[in-house]
């Protein structure tokens, strides 16, 4: 059973999105929010699997709310407005789906979701039996391979873990193999006092700073000393500067 919530600010369109829902028994609609904060605090008590998300709602919209969140479930966007669609595969959502929602479209939508949703809690559950509870320190070396090519690596010298999908992309040097790993239960094996998860997509190793930027929405950006930008989430710089702070 695939347990969801639906965050839209407008009770009608929750109503006719869980009828919906309603006539396919792998969804189990667990709880409703009207609002981003009030989405979030649900979210984090329930940890559904799925969300189906407005974009434009009051205060934050959907956009602003996952970015403030340190992890979130699979999204599935469902909005009266089409502009959004490139941002929202950038975001990696499942799915996005104009108002009003056609049944055909939701059951393609769910299809997809519960498949990923199933493919990901194999691939974790194989992680919890296959990974001790140690958490490794930055000298340790870790085997990392993609398709035919392979290398031990010391945790040292990654700069970055980038999730995409199920997979994580790892920087390393001129390297950047992609791993099948979560980068959840990544974030459970690396130390703190080395890495940090700076938002839904990202691990950077703070020895890897070069500097460092206030962001909108009271994030902070940071500059890797390869150039690249992290943006830090609002919820996650407050962690940052009070882990950094003397």
């Amino acid at each position: 059973m695939i347990r969801t919530i639906i965050i839209d600010d407008e009770r009608l369109a929750r109503q006719e999105l869980r009828n919906l829902l309603k006539q396919d028994s792998r969804i189990e609609v667990i709880d409703e929010a009207s609002h981003a904060d009030e989405a979030i605090a649900k979210i984090e008590e329930h940890k559904p699997d799925l969300i189906f998300l407005d974009i434009q709602m009051p205060g934050k919209n959907g956009f602003e709310m996952l970015e403030q969140m340190e992890s979130t479930p699979e999204v599935i966007f469902v909005t009266a407005y089409d502009e959004y669609a490139i941002k929202a595969f950038e975001v990696s959502a499942l799915d996005y789906i104009l108002k009003p929602v056609p049944e055909d479209r939701l059951t393609d939508a769910l299809n997809k979701a519960i498949a990923e949703i199933e493919d990901r809690k194999k691939h974790e559950d194989h992680e919890v039996e296959s990974l001790s509870d140690e958490v490794l320190s930055d000298t340790d070396q870790v085997f990392v391979k993609d398709g035919d090519r392979c290398w031990f690596v010391t945790l040292k010298d990654i700069r970055l873990f980038e999730s995409e999908g199920n997979y994580v992309r790892v920087y390393f040097e001129d390297n950047k193999p992609l791993i099948l790993k979560s980068l959840n239960n990544l974030d459970k094996r690396l130390s703190d006092k080395s890495f940090f998860r700076a938002n839904r997509k990202h691990i950077i190793n703070l020895r890897w700073i070069d500097k460092m930027e206030t962001w909108f929405n009271g994030g902070l950006l940071v500059i890797l000393k390869d150039g690249k930008k992290i943006e830090i989430s609002r919820r996650q710089a407050v962690k940052f500067k009070e882990m950094m702070s003397l």
